[in-house]
């Protein structure tokens, strides 16, 4: 009775190992999917700048006008703090 109970001791041993590994790997892999939408953003930017600077220019000014609207409508994380 005793071997069953170190064998499943062990298999949950695994299992927790098995979890932190894969969490581990999941941020890794969202960390490098944010650092490549980055770069392709950012790429495609300049791609459009050189192209057509008067679209990149229209395109950055609602880029930056939507962004000023929510950072004022939204609230902000900090003041929800108890």
């Amino acid at each position: 009775m005793e071997r069953l109970l170190q064998y499943l001791d062990d298999l949950d041993d695994f299992y927790g190992m098995v979890g932190l590994v894969s969490e581990r790997l999941r941020r890794y892999a969202r960390t490098l999917f944010s650092f490549l939408s980055v770069g392709v953003g950012a790429t495609a930017g300049v791609w459009l700048a050189l192209l057509h600077p008067p679209i990149a220019l229209a395109s950055l000014t609602l880029l930056f006008v939507t962004l000023l609207y929510r950072s004022v409508t939204v609230p902000s994380s900090r003041w929800l703090r108890v």
